[in-house]
């Protein structure tokens, strides 16, 4: 091969190169509902909704035990029973009014709701779930 057919050769693939070549093609609309329908699939937005669900009914549950079967203990072991209105009270100015009843109670919610969930979460990791 002569340097004239190489240097024809190497032109033709520069040609080749530059000409136009067609745009690829479009990808086809799914439309506005498979899109959504794909968009639920892979959020797992359906799973997320169970689980909102079943968190405020369990919440409801918790409550109940909390409000309805272990916190009337305290009140029969307190005088007076309602001990969730106990007040601690500075004489400063019109008196400083600290509702450590209240207080006291919610931290004893807060622990029990968070042993729960943690009983609950220990028993799905025994199950396999994350």
């Amino acid at each position: 091969m002569t340097t004239e057919d190489e240097i024809l050769e190497e032109l033709k693939k520069i040609r080749q190169l530059m000409e136009p070549k067609p745009s690829p093609p479009r990808p086809v609309s799914k439309g506005l509902w498979r899109e959504f329908i794909d968009f639920i699939e892979k959020a797992g937005v359906l799973g997320l909704a169970v689980a909102f669900v079943m968190g405020a009914y369990i919440n409801k549950v918790v409550s109940a035990l909390v409000g309805d079967i272990i916190m009337p203990i305290p009140g029969a072991l307190v005088a007076g029973g309602d001990w969730r209105t106990a007040v601690f009270t500075l004489p400063i100015g019109n008196g400083m009014n600290f509702l450590i009843g209240d207080f006291v109670g919610v931290v004893i919610d807060f622990l029990i709701v968070a042993a729960v969930i943690f009983f609950i979460v220990r028993y799905a990791k025994r199950l396999g779930l994350k």
